[in-house]
């Protein structure tokens, strides 16, 4: 059984989350075209390596992001979007 650490609810089972895409920056929406929203929406980097992504706990709708490496599958770190957000020189997708 793999677990992960939500931020909130503690260890629990992977199949209580979801995860809902990487960490990306969002376009500004006074200048974004029409091609850049559908380019956030919808498209993913898909790296191998280390990723931010957003998750949810499922029971709780509790959302967080995981450090997670797309190779090995291992969690690295999961924690609050404000951990990530708060830091006024942190760039989303650098470690």
């Amino acid at each position: 059984m793999k677990i992960m650490d939500c931020p909130l609810n503690g260890p629990r089972n992977i199949s209580e989350f979801a995860c809902r895409g990487e960490v990306k920056a969002m376009p500004d929406p006074d200048t974004a075209s029409d091609r850049d929203w559908a380019d956030y929406l919808f498209m993913q980097s898909n790296p191998a390596g280390v990723v931010h992504e957003w998750w949810i706990h499922l029971p709780s709708s509790y959302w967080f992001i995981a450090e997670r490496d797309t190779v090995t599958g291992e969690i690295i770190k999961t924690y609050p979007p404000d951990e990530l957000f708060k830091r006024p020189n942190r760039q989303l997708g650098a470690s």
